[in-house]
């Protein structure tokens, strides 16, 4: 070797190769992810005050699944695994909010492990995913085995009440009175996490805040629930609806997982249009789908399978969007 040869420095790669997302703000992908999970500590604690020690039990089981699964995962394919970026530990705690308390433990590993593998994994990992992955595990174990996902058949000592169901068969007259405080504060049954109201709104105004989601994405679905839900409300007997199952469209935010599929399943960031344009549509057909199958459909709790269709059309709302300065026509 001559001594020109030992003295040559190693050539620096000017481009690396990785996957999407590529565009951020100053932002890494764990820190959006930590500020993601900082933003479930309230609806987590008043779920483990709600339920008690079955709800860190479904929290601890779902987190502690998708992180192995994950990591077994990459092993298995040779892989490099990426659990320092959290993004597993944060599925399993999304999908553990959408389970009732008390979901027996086979359920939540399985669903789980789907989230994770069927739901991102298999489209090629971290941001290539076209739907939320812990409503892929979510609709796998709905439609698999409905009685252990629903609250009213897996919580039975409780006195708190089911209100989608109690305006689905008895309309929301048969709510008490007052009762959109106590909603507001979680005191219904629904997924552990995802029915306290008050404090996922204090989780997504912090990630709005911190600017780990998009602030638009919310605003846009909650105004199409609250506009799509008081047309229909409005219109109610002239388009042959009972006007007593047909609630007004505030009680559309106060019931069921709405407010967290605004923040938490709508805003995900490799199934969520990035266009302003793109994120009104999106908005406003999964606000739609929301009150239109609540309505129409068998399912009472529609928020996670209308986040679940509109995504399937995220590719075309990205489209929706301002041609560049000065092209030509």
């Amino acid at each position: 070797m001559t001594q020109q040869e030992s003295t040559m420095t190693p050539i620096v790669p000017r481009f690396v190769v990785d996957t999407p997302p590529f565009m951020h703000r100053g932002y890494t992908i764990a820190s959006m992810m930590r500020d993601k999970i900082i933003a479930l500590v309230p609806a987590a604690a008043m779920a483990i005050y709600m339920y008690g020690i079955p709800a860190a039990r479904v929290m601890a089981l779902s987190a502690g699944t998708a992180v192995l699964a994950e990591y077994l995962w990459d092993k298995i394919l040779g892989r490099k695994d990426r659990l320092y970026d959290l993004t597993s530990l944060t599925i399993g705690l999304l999908f553990a909010f959408l389970l009732p308390a008390g979901a027996p433990w086979w359920l939540v590993i399985t669903g789980s492990a789907f989230s994770v593998i069927l739901g991102r994994q298999v489209f090629g990992g971290l941001g290539c995913n076209p739907l939320c992955p812990a409503l892929v595990g979510w609709a796998a174990m709905t439609v698999a085995w409905p009685m252990f996902m629903d609250p009213m058949a897996m919580t039975l000592q409780t006195t708190l009440v089911e209100p989608l169901q109690k305006i689905k068969f008895f309309g929301y007259a048969s709510l008490p009175e007052g009762s959109e405080l106590s909603l507001f504060l979680g005191q219904q049954l629904g997924g552990l996490g995802s029915s306290q109201v008050a404090a996922v709104l204090l989780g997504g105004l912090y990630m709005c805040v911190r600017k780990a989601v998009r602030w638009e994405i919310p605003v846009a679905f909650l105004a199409s629930v609250l506009l799509v839900g008081g047309i229909f409300w409005y219109l109610a007997p002239q388009i042959g609806l009972n006007p007593a199952t047909t609630p007004p469209p505030h009680l559309y935010l106060l019931t069921g997982s709405t407010m967290f599929a605004a923040f938490f399943l709508a805003t995900d960031p490799s199934s969520s249009p990035v266009a302003l344009g793109g994120i009104c549509i999106y908005g406003l057909l999964a606000g739609s789908l929301l009150v239109l199958i609540r309505i129409f459909g068998i399912y009472l709790d529609s928020a996670p399978f209308a986040i679940l269709l509109a995504s399937l059309v995220t590719p075309m709302c990205d489209l929706v969007r301002a041609a560049p300065y000065g092209r030509r026509k």
